[in-house]
């Protein structure tokens, strides 16, 4: 067994039960372990600290999979996590045979680096670590045992695999070939996830109950949804009586998408209104045409995956919610979100002030939104909570 042997005071964050350890804070890895190998992760002094997966590509040199001497991985603790995974979202009361939800997430799981979300009958495994990656298979057969799902989807092709120094991987594992976009149920409407080639793994099931939030206060306003990707507010938001939606993304396959969406759930077409065009430049536009809306859906894409990207990810944020508050008729929402992992809930709420006070806007905060119970944040790894929103309103 290899070993990774930690510098003089460098164990406290393994002491806290966080399951990372940078690059930085290694003295040495004793032997030649392959990428993915098991350490036995010790202290400066010798003492046991935990079981970690080896990622000598990354910035995060390993991850802890277990703190207990007793339990290094192995195809039982994987089917131990699996299943307790499974057990949470049950007792949650998310375990919908005919819906979406996360039945893994990550390290708050305690499976770093791995992703499975189900749709249906589908299920959708994403790896984005070393260690996840040597024990794929394993994962893959224990998945369909406990769960009954015999169709599995790998979606493995983002930009961290290159990190890891791991080949990017997309397609079907077991079960049968997916030809087009799966059907599933979300709080009773439907929707298609792009399970081959959507974002992620297809769809964003963290926003949820957000969705939801939107749907109870859409009845007779018009709504803006930008970014709107496959058109889940949009769906939510005419679902609820909304006079309008003006969907907005640069994507025309996705704007497609969310026009099937819209039709699964037999909604009012005519209310609906879908732009293909640059978010940023369309509210300009929109901004110098004096339009507004009651309701407004700012959801867009990552722009800071670290905290280096913070301050360059900080002025997109201003610049957007700045134009949406421009936007905003009084006593409008506003839903703004950010999924930038390197933009702390802090921060974001001072970028959103910020562009209230340059809007010259008269805005509170009336509600904050996180992503739904299947993306649990552990306590010890606060950078589970990704996922933001606030909730404003204008007078």
């Amino acid at each position: 067994m290899a070993t990774l042997i930690l510098k003089p005071g460098r164990e406290k964050s393994l002491l806290r039960k966080h399951p990372w350890i940078f690059s930085g804070a290694a003295e040495r890895v004793t032997g030649n372990p392959p990428r993915g190998a098991t350490l036995e992760v010790l202290s400066a002094k010798r003492e046991f600290l935990g079981w970690a997966a080896y990622s000598p590509d990354s910035q995060i040199l390993a991850r802890v999979w277990s703190f207990d001497p007793d339990k290094t991985i192995g195809p039982d603790l994987v089917r131990a996590r699996i299943q307790q995974a499974l057990s949470l979202r049950a007792r949650l009361g998310i375990d919908n045979a005919q819906g979406g939800e996360r039945l893994i997430h990550a390290e708050s799981d305690g499976m770093p680096g791995l992703i499975v979300d189900r749709f249906a009958d589908q299920l959708v495994l994403q790896i984005n670590s070393a260690g996840a990656y040597v024990w794929r298979e394993c994962i893959a057969d224990t998945l369909i045992e406990l769960t009954g799902i015999g169709n599995l989807h790998e979606r493995s092709d983002s930009d961290v695999l290159e990190q890891e120094g791991l080949p990017q991987s997309s397609g079907t594992i077991r079960g049968r070939e997916l030809l087009q976009p799966v059907l599933f149920k979300e709080s009773g409407l439907t929707f298609l996830a792009d399970v081959r080639a959507g974002h992620k793994t297809g769809f964003y099931l963290d926003q949820r109950l957000n969705r939801a939030a939107v749907q109870a206060h859409s009845r007779d306003r018009d709504v803006l949804d930008c970014f709107c990707y496959t058109g889940g507010f949009s769906v939510y938001a005419l679902a609820g009586g909304a006079r309008s939606v003006t969907s907005i993304d640069a994507s025309q396959p996705a704007l497609k998408l969310a026009g099937d969406n819209l039709q699964c759930n037999g909604l009012d077409m005519s209310r609906a209104t879908f732009v293909c065009d640059d978010v940023f430049q369309l509210l300009r536009r929109y901004r110098d045409a004096a339009k507004s809306f009651d309701l407004i859906v700012l959801d867009p894409p990552k722009f800071a995956p670290r905290a280096s990207f913070a301050e360059r990810a900080a002025r997109g944020y201003k610049d957007i919610n700045l134009l949406a508050f421009k936007l905003l008729r009084p006593g409008g929402l506003l839903f703004t979100f950010s999924c930038s992992g390197g933009i702390s809930p802090d921060l974001f709420q001072k970028i959103v002030a910020g562009a209230a006070l340059d809007a010259q806007a008269d805005a509170k905060i009336v509600h904050r939104l996180s992503a739904a119970p299947d993306h649990p944040v552990a306590l010890h790894v606060p950078e589970g909570e990704y996922l933001k929103g606030l909730v404003c309103t204008v007078n």
